[in-house]
């Protein structure tokens, strides 16, 4: 089977970066596509916020030049993923859904997290398009000035996400199944206070309307069952996100929501030769250039932990 010195698991910016720095640092990285190639930046239009582009730049394009300034360094791709591991012992395990079987001597875990979608057919096709529907306040509000906008859920992020859209936009309507918000009392009395916010209490989103760009959405009443349909200008999703660490959580430690921990201030986890970075470990900024900043963490980690397995002062 196989054997690599590092293999890295995601490509999106926080396994990317991992990989220039490995790749630089002389280590021959070797990277797991996973199920998307670039991570959730190829599914996202217009990039503003990402250091270093004045005007701006799509998401696949900031991927593809991350990616030929990596493979410039000889960075290797394999496009697979991995569904199981074994983390008991080193060199460590990995089986993929192609069904190869890699070992390696340090693992970079960066497959990032997924936000959660309400699921319906033209939500889905209008967020791949950039036509209005959106899981990240912070990345694309800029872009919602002067429209009236819908947050979807009832929790913590719901209500953050709702807030920081005030500043853009003119109305903003938290839409929530039940009749009371999950969020803490401090979101909550937040909400209340801002004179932009409107509760839409018992309400479900059951189609999201307009062809290339969203124009409103049809709304159902959890208690009556009655539907309407409210003109909107945009809708971002507020009910949470997934982490993609399935395969690593029988071995790394998580919190309840599949997280992958690492140690205060840095991107090792509780096994030796074993990093996390990017959203697989982060619910809190999820941003691209956070995500590359602890790729670059974790590949600093893994050339020391390598260098002291080398100089025999391994555990």
């Amino acid at each position: 089977m196989p054997h690599e010195t590092v293999i890295i698991v995601g490509s999106g910016p926080a396994g990317l970066t991992a990989a220039l720095y490995t790749a630089r640092a002389n280590l021959k990285p070797l990277v797991f596509d996973g199920l998307r190639p670039g991570g959730q930046l190829t599914i996202t239009t217009e990039v503003e916020n990402y250091p270093g582009f004045p005007e701006g730049v799509q998401g696949p394009e900031l991927m593809d030049r991350m990616r030929a300034q990596v493979e410039r360094f000889g960075t290797r791709f394999v496009m697979d993923e991995v569904e199981s591991c074994d983390l008991s012992q080193r060199p460590f395990t990995l089986h993929t859904a192609n069904g190869d079987t890699y070992t390696c001597d340090a693992l970079i875990i960066a497959t990032g997290a997924d936000a959660k979608y309400l699921g319906l057919e033209n939500e889905e096709r209008l967020q791949k398009i950039g036509g209005g529907v959106s899981a990240c306040a912070t990345c694309d509000g800029f872009f919602y000035k002067g429209v009236e906008l819908a947050v979807i859920g009832g929790g913590d992020t719901a209500v953050e996400e709702a807030t920081f859209l005030t500043r853009f936009a003119t109305k903003v309507y938290i839409v929530h199944r039940r009749d009371s918000l999950r969020a803490s009392k401090a979101m909550q009395a937040k909400a209340a206070s801002n004179p932009k916010i409107e509760m839409l209490w018992n309400t479900q989103v059951i189609d999201v309307l307009g062809q290339n760009k969203i124009s409103g959405l049809r709304l159902k009443n959890t208690v009556t069952g009655e539907e309407w349909e409210k003109p909107i200008g945009g809708m971002f999703l507020g009910i949470g996100h997934q982490p993609n660490t399935k395969a690593f959580v029988q071995w790394i430690d998580h919190d309840e929501l599949g997280y992958l921990v690492t140690k205060p201030g840095r991107t090792a986890t509780n096994i030796e030769g074993v990093f996390a970075c990017g959203d697989a470990a982060d619910h809190v900024y999820r941003q691209a250039v956070t995500a590359a900043g602890t790729g670059c963490g974790a590949a600093i980690e893994t050339e020391r932990w390598l260098e002291e397995q080398a100089a025999g002062g391994g555990h």
